[in-house]
């Protein structure tokens, strides 16, 4: 029996290159579910090729559009940010590929977590709001959780067959950005366009403006604190400017795993929604010799101040980690439409994390009530 795949954010980087893999083991997935932001163009090609049972535009402006033309394939279309928390409850789903951009992931995957759906996680933004409510939902609904991030994915597969308990710590490895070995003055005067071209991963603006601040990589180690049970003097980030090494764990024993490839976010799409299985493919394979050197430097903290501030948001704990993304997310929206300087995103997060109100254990409903202060305030202070 196939597994049946509900992809959220279906036009996005990820969700492009996830059907890519189904398209390739047809034998394995079909298509239940495609979701959409604003992409309704996109969204109607991928209806008619994949022929899922329903697709959801979110944009209701666009609900017409997409509904008339896929009313005709048989494809049942909704609207709304709610029906794509509703559909994804589905018992028609097997898995779903959580694909979402930032915040807006988080309900849609708490609602697939407590249909008990085997969940592939490409959206690190859910841990990192609420990752201590996440899973422990996962634990009380039976419902897996498998990373897609390439770094996350990375240490996932380091891990089959080892005992949590003979964790040393874990290594996550990062390209350093466009920007790295830049100076403070340097990044000064950064442009969008510089700061959108990143050196070895093709992905969505916003996670390639977080990768050249390293916001990507602090999200990143928030994301494994709660994946892997690890607390942060055991997550360290090293920069590997040639994205082989896309992270490693340290054992006990003083060994050292790593997971090797070519950057292509293909391989953890289809390891997530292949797993426990490894799957065939014709990927580009990856030789040494076109790599005779790897090398490894310290991140550089003091002048991209982001990865400090998500460690010191995690080590505070409560909604912290949920203020750092919010006020994040309106700063690269700034920066993206010129109205914020590339070093002025950090200073607006920082501000944030000083003024919102801290809540130690907090609720679903503190969070959400976290992230629109944190906006607010953010808009303000721009």
């Amino acid at each position: 029996m196939k597994i049946r795949v509900a992809i959220l954010g279906s036009t996005g980087s990820i969700g492009t290159q996830a059907l890519e893999v189904i398209s390739s083991h047809k034998n394995l997935f079909d298509v239940e579910v495609l979701t959409a932001n604003n992409n309704s163009s996109l969204l109607i090609e991928q209806a008619k090729k994949f022929k899922p049972n329903a697709v959801v535009i979110v944009n209701e402006k666009k609900y017409s559009e997409v509904n008339s033309v896929l009313k005709n394939h048989g494809i049942k279309v909704f609207s709304g940010e709610d029906s794509v928390e509703q559909i994804v409850s589905s018992e028609n789903i097997d898995v779903v590929l959580t694909a979402l951009v930032g915040y807006s992931g988080l309900k849609p995957t708490i609602s697939a977590i407590k249909s008990g759906k085997k969940i592939a996680l490409a959206n690190k933004e859910t841990l990192v709001v609420a990752g201590e409510l996440v899973t422990r939902l996962c634990r009380d609904y039976n419902a897996p959780l498998y990373p897609v991030d390439s770094e996350h994915s990375a240490i996932f597969q380091c891990l089959v067959g080892e005992e949590q308990s003979s964790i040393e710590k874990i290594f996550l490895t990062a390209s350093g950005g466009p920007f790295r070995g830049k100076s403070l003055a340097e990044l000064k005067n950064i442009t969008k366009s510089q700061a959108l071209k990143h050196p070895n991963w093709n992905m969505g603006a916003k996670i390639t403006i977080d990768s050249a601040t390293l916001m990507n990589k602090g999200l990143e180690v928030i994301e494994a604190k709660w994946l892997f049970g690890l607390e942060k003097e055991k997550i360290d980030v090293v920069v590997h400017p040639q994205s082989i090494i896309h992270s490693g764990v340290q054992f006990k024993d003083g060994s050292i795993k790593a997971q090797l490839g070519l950057p292509d976010m293909k391989l953890p799409i289809q390891y997530a929604l292949g797993f426990p299985h490894r799957l065939k493919n014709t990927f580009t394979r990856f030789s040494f010799f076109d790599y005779p050197e790897l090398t490894f430097e310290k991140a550089d903290e003091k002048t991209f101040k982001n990865l400090g501030l998500a460690y010191r948001a995690m080590k505070k704990g409560g909604n912290s980690p949920c203020i750092l993304n919010a006020a994040n997310e309106i700063a690269v929206d700034a920066f993206l439409n010129d109205k914020i300087g590339f070093l002025n995103m950090s200073d607006l997060i920082d501000n944030c994390l000083e003024k919102i109100t801290f809540v130690k254990n907090p609720t679903i409903e503190d969070y959400i009530e976290t992230d629109r202060e944190t906006r607010i305030l953010a808009k303000t202070i721009l």
